[in-house]
């Protein structure tokens, strides 16, 4: 990086106590001590897609769907590269170490996120968004829906979705009820 250098080491440090040697690799860890508390952990992972859509409301003349939505209601869409940061939290499970296994992860992310949704017009391709204003809070919404239905129970804490460097949404299953 610009303006950052390692300094020399200075001649009066003194050297840092060696850790003892971990086991080499494939040896068994030892199991926790009995009673220790379960460890909890939060894994992300990323990924981006792009597609298009038009922010149109079918509750909304096109004059009032203008003046709400600006040039993101142009009738020819508009596309963006969207980032997407999936988190699950959940119990290090001591035999491997881990929250849930990166590579399901990974799958679970490819069949609800990019098959449905990468290089597609969401207002067309997609079915959910045919009554549904293609916002980036509803695509946060469609893509945790998506995802419930493949992650183990409980797992999935977060979905955050950039829909450019600037606008940013982050749900986390969050339903309200409205008062009547």
């Amino acid at each position: 990086m610009p303006g950052c250098r390692a300094s020399p080491p200075s001649p009066r440090r003194r050297r840092a106590a060696r850790s003892p040697p971990s086991p080499g690799p494939g040896a068994a860890m030892p199991p926790p001590p009995a009673g220790t508390p379960a460890r909890t952990a939060q894994v992300s992972r990323c990924l981006s897609f792009s597609a298009c859509h038009r922010l149109h409301s079918k509750s909304l003349s096109d004059e009032e769907n203008l003046k709400l939505f600006g040039k993101c209601n142009n009738p020819n869409g508009h596309g963006h590269n969207y980032k997407v940061v999936v988190t699950v939290r959940g119990e290090i499970e001591p035999t491997s170490g881990m929250v849930i296994n990166l590579t399901d992860l990974k799958e679970y992310m490819q069949e609800a996120i990019l098959e449905p949704l990468d290089h597609k017009n969401l207002d067309k391709d997609v079915a959910y968004f045919a009554d549904v204003v293609s916002t980036t809070e509803n695509v946060a919404v469609y893509i945790w829906e998506n995802l419930q239905k493949r992650l183990p129970a409980g797992t999935l804490y977060k979905v955050k979705v950039y829909e450019t460097d600037q606008n940013i949404v982050v749900y986390k299953g969050e339903k309200t009820t409205l008062e009547k």
